[in-house]
């Protein structure tokens, strides 16, 4: 959305629909529900490649025709009147989650694209809407799409209908923000450097069903001189806090990351991908972690077994062992190399340029509908 906006388009991003507040039991309930408060409280903002981000008021129930209907109502007094003002009239609409769907023809929009970047009726551990529902919605919204975007190769090869107007949207990589860190000329932020190493550093969601807490409770005892570093938003539930080679930072902005990456002796994706959700995940920050030219190890994912000769793939914890002890001695500048080289033209330009030409035919054949149906397309450069 940032390139279509330094391209000179008028993006509106609504940040963000979610598919529904956790079970009133689930200890991160409340953490959620003022984050939600805060996000409201912030209103319109832009960024500056001028894309107008706005936080809609919205009832955090999509389990009812009654919630959503109100939601619909609330949605689109809001976001209408932000569009108006900016003189924005028949948008094109790109939705990124189900419970997004009921928007759809609300706009006078012409276009609408769907985003799949996850298999979100899978996802029971965060959010109470059942699962018919969220299917019912998400088979809904790639029937009325124009496009439909896959984010992993896994979600689309598993797709049952609708594949005549779907498409492969891998994630991409700024490559030239996080190839700073290959440079060597950062100057490690200080919360990094001033613990010991070696050092294992991630970023992201931390929830206690996404990452292996086993596995780290494990290296506690097995390796205790390595330094897990994890850096985001945590939940609660979180069982390995205590652990003295465990570290939690805040979020840090993303113009600041890479001060932080530059610190890492490896960098680690942890994940327990016995989750049905988890295995579909396409994880962008592992095109990060490898423009760093750091070495990187991580649980198996689909999406990335066509890299596995620049990732080390970690099958079960003895893998992690193993391949963590490699790559701490790793000593070889032309595998970093080989690493950056790998994700150094899959970058969000190339991506919006993909992106941008599918549009344009879309919109040129619903103008024409003698026009020949788009080509699918199975796979972009990685």
């Amino acid at each position: 959305m940032r390139r279509f906006a330094k391209a000179g388009n008028r993006v509106i991003f609504v940040n963000s629909i979610s598919m529904g507040l956790p079970a009133l039991g689930n200890k991160d309930l409340l953490p959620r529900v003022l984050r939600k408060l805060r996000s409201y409280a912030r209103l319109a903002r832009s960024t500056p490649e001028g894309v107008t981000v706005v936080s809609p008021a919205v009832i955090p129930f999509f389990g009812s025709r009654s919630a959503r209907f109100v939601n619909r109502r609330l949605l689109t007094l809001q976001i209408g009147r932000l569009a108006r003002s900016a003189g924005l009239s028949s948008p094109i609409l790109w939705i990124a989650i189900p419970t997004a769907t009921d928007m759809m023809g609300q706009f006078d929009e012409r276009l609408v694209i769907y985003q799949v970047s996850d298999k979100y009726d899978a996802n029971m551990m965060d959010h109470v809407t059942d699962q018919s529902t969220i299917r019912k919605l998400h088979d809904r919204a790639i029937d009325n799409a124009d496009l439909v975007f896959y984010s992993g190769q896994k979600l689309l090869a598993e797709a049952e209908h609708g594949c005549e107007h779907s498409f492969l949207l891998e994630q991409a990589v700024d490559f030239e923000h996080w190839s700073q860190v290959g440079a060597g000329n950062l100057k490690v932020a200080e919360a990094i450097a001033r613990i010991p190493r070696p050092r294992l550093g991630y970023f992201g969601a931390i929830e206690p069903w996404l990452v292996d807490q086993e596995l780290i409770k494990r290296a506690a005892r097995e390796r205790p001189g390595w330094q897990w570093i994890f850096i985001g938003n945590k939940s609660r539930g979180v069982e390995i806090e205590t652990l003295p080679n465990t570290h939690f930072l805040p979020p840090v902005p993303y113009q600041q990351l890479p001060l932080y990456a530059a610190g890492f002796d490896v960098c680690v994706l942890p994940w327990d991908t016995a989750h049905s959700f988890t295995s579909y995940g396409s994880a962008i920050k592992v095109r990060e972690y490898l423009a760093t030219g750091l070495p990187v190890v991580i649980s198996p994912l689909p999406e990335y077994e066509p890299m596995s000769k620049v990732l080390r793939i970690a099958r079960n914890h003895e893998d992690w062992f193993r391949l963590v002890e490699e790559a701490l001695s790793e000593s070889d500048p032309a595998v970093a190399c080989d690493r950056q080289a790998a994700v150094s033209n899959g970058t969000w330009d190339a991506r919006a340029e993909f992106v941008s030409g599918l549009i344009e035919s879309a919109l040129a054949k619903k103008a024409n509908p003698q026009i020949t149906q788009i080509t699918q397309i199975k796979n972009t450069n990685s």
